[in-house]
């Protein structure tokens, strides 16, 4: 797909979270925690499944009875169970391929992220088995067709012994230990689909697998009624004398069974692992794009605290025990496979201070090396050097967000970071102290879009006094503004811009202090 296509398909996307951001509010953006939904509905698939094995009878001629008999029976409380068990599952299925979709609309899988990526392929393929034995297990006339239909596909692999498709020619060659074994997949793939699923977040520093709460409640209530309204239902049971075809089909699940029908089990197989490889291979398949150099500790400014570890989004960075002469017990370590240069780190050591001594390099625990904090206080004062007016503001933001050129003129400078998670909030007292503006807008992505996932969050947690380093509690907050904005949001940035330009110009001057005390972050 070009890139002018995937551009515009992230706009959309942008678009449409914009306006869940309206209808629902920020917290509750189901687009931001499609991963977590996911977990949610595993969840509850898992726990309806187990209510359903109860009663189910793993007998041939009594399998479609005990379904039957807890869906219309006790449809109140059974067939609610088992409503939930099927749009749970085909939910889990939705959030689950949305999840794949926005992650690569959002880049968000090459790099350091190839291996999320790469384990979150196999999910699919499980995921699929375990739907596909779930309908089996109904043992209906859809039952019947998936079953042979399925089997066929195997045989055509020439893999076993003899052929699966005979165990359905007549009805008495299907016995009970049929589903006595079918069951037993049915509860084993997703006990082996949960294990793949903690190794899919394995590599993902405080990975969430918990949606909000009033999500929870709402997609609760939404199975709740969806399975009273519409109630899961079987078709008349399975007769291996009769030849069935494809009734009413879950999509969610079936889809290749048209295809296979249609074009023949070599096609069918030809598009389910060509896909499958395709996207395998796709984070190693992204073309004209050099990696940047990972971060980089210097051991004579590291005291070992940890913070950085901790505000990693990646578990890039990792505590060792130190073996100079420094007196410190620890030290921070980078693993260059897994990080992702985006300074979070760095703006999270206690030594990236403007105010400590420095002269011409300050140095500090841990840096970037293509955009270090020396360079990055070099490059505030070009920005803002030659700003003229009373509403003087300095814009700092994320260059996967808004696009802040169009902000740039004689009262403004703009300064584009990797991520707005590396703007240590030291360096907003700096500007302030120093006279370099009159005001700092910081802007991020909206959080949930973030491209190094935890930016937007840490920004806020810190100029709110909420998570070290702490932006200082003397720093006015009528001259520091925070502004959510995609990369679709510029006109909007230019308006929110304005109207903090206004608040400035009605602030009084606030007087400098003649001499610049040393100031080390709270």
């Amino acid at each position: 797909m070009s890139n002018p296509i995937k551009k515009a398909l992230r706009n959309g996307l942008f678009r449409v979270e914009s306006g869940w951001d309206t209808l629902v509010g920020r917290e509750s953006n189901p687009m931001y925690c499609l991963g977590a939904m996911s977990w949610f509905f595993f969840w509850v698939v898992g726990a309806s499944g187990l209510y359903l094995f109860i009663p189910y009878d793993t007998s041939a001629v009594r399998a479609w009875g005990s379904i039957e008999y807890i869906s219309k029976e006790q449809w109140y409380w059974g067939g609610m169970i088992r409503g939930l068990h099927r749009y749970g599952s085909d939910a889990m299925v939705l959030t689950m391929m949305l999840h794949l979709l926005r992650e690569w609309l959002l880049d968000r899988y090459h790099g350091a992220r190839w291996f999320a990526w790469f384990t979150g392929v196999p999910l699919i393929w499980m995921v699929f088995s375990s739907g596909i034995t779930g309908y089996w297990l109904v043992w209906d006339e859809l039952a019947q067709y998936l079953a042979i239909g399925t089997a066929e596909w195997l045989d055509f692999l020439g893999i076993f012994g003899q052929s699966i498709a005979r165990n359905f020619m007549n009805p008495g060659a299907l016995t009970d230990r049929f589903f006595t074994l079918l069951i037993f997949i049915h509860i084993a793939v997703p006990l082996f689909l949960l294990f793949a699923m903690w190794i899919h977040i394995l590599r993902i520093n405080r990975a969430n697998t918990n949606p909000p709460r009033q999500l929870v409640i709402g997609s609760g209530l939404m199975l709740v009624l969806l399975s009273l309204i519409h109630p899961a239902q079987s078709h008349p049971p399975a007769d291996l004398g009769k030849t069935t075809a494809l009734l009413n089909p879950d999509w969610y699940y079936m889809a290749l069974y048209p295809l296979y029908d249609t074009k023949g089990p070599l096609i069918a197989w030809a598009v389910a692992i060509g896909v499958t490889v395709f996207l395998s291979l796709m984070p190693w398949m992204v073309f004209g794009r050099k990696r940047r150099a990972a971060a980089e500790v210097s051991p004579p400014d590291c005291n070992g605290c940890g913070v950085c570890t901790f505000d990693c989004p990646f578990g890039a960075v990792v505590m060792r025990p130190r073996e100079d002469q420094s007196g410190h017990e620890k030290i921070a370590v980078v693993q260059p496979d897994l990080c992702t240069s985006c300074g979070m780190c760095m703006a999270s050591c206690n030594r990236t201070n403007p105010f400590l001594p420095g002269g011409e390099n300050r140095k500090t625990g841990i840096d970037i090396p293509d955009f270090t904090f020396d360079l990055m206080i070099k490059r505030i004062s070009a920005r803002t050097h030659g700003l003229v007016g009373n509403n003087r503001v300095l814009v700092l933001g994320c260059e996967h967000g808004a696009k802040l050129d169009h902000l740039r003129g004689s009262s403004v400078g703009v300064l584009e970071l990797h991520c707005t998670g590396m703007l240590p909030p030291s360096l907003i007292d700096y500007v302030l102290n120093k006279d370099l503006a009159d005001g700092v807008l910081v802007t991020a992505c909206r959080p949930g879009e973030c491209f190094y996932r935890l930016g937007p969050e840490w920004t806020e947690l810190r100029l709110a006094g909420e998570r070290v380093p702490k932006l200082r509690g003397a720093v006015s907050r009528d001259r520091v503004k925070l502004s959510w904005a995609a990369s679709t949001e510029t006109k909007w940035l230019m308006g929110d811009l304005a109207e903090f330009r206004v608040a400035l110009a009605e602030l009084p001057k606030p007087e400098r202090p003649t001499t610049t005390k040393r100031r080390v972050a709270e």
